[in-house]
């Protein structure tokens, strides 16, 4: 394993000491790794979404022209679909 220097506020510090007080972590580096996984988790599931999202994006671009509507016409045509729907 690499060593690293990192800066943390005191508010930080004082609760990675109490998450190894308390037991729940073995060790300050414990905690740092478990954070390090959560972060690389959540990035994962950013990129996940963005290619989501811009699939979506892609296939509105592609599926034609837009259209003005007003609220009133949106909201009749979007309840008139459910009811289609059953």
């Amino acid at each position: 394993m690499k060593t690293l220097t990192i800066s943390l506020s005191p508010h930080q510090v004082a609760q990675l000491q109490d998450a190894v007080k308390s037991g729940s972590y073995a060790s300050n580096s414990e905690v740092v790794r478990d954070a390090l996984r959560l972060w690389e988790q959540r990035e994962e599931l950013r990129k996940l979404e963005m290619a989501r999202l811009k699939k979506a994006y892609d296939e509105g671009m592609a599926s034609g022209e837009g259209r003005s509507v007003d609220a009133d016409t949106l909201l009749a045509e979007l309840k008139a679909e459910a009811r289609s729907r059953g």
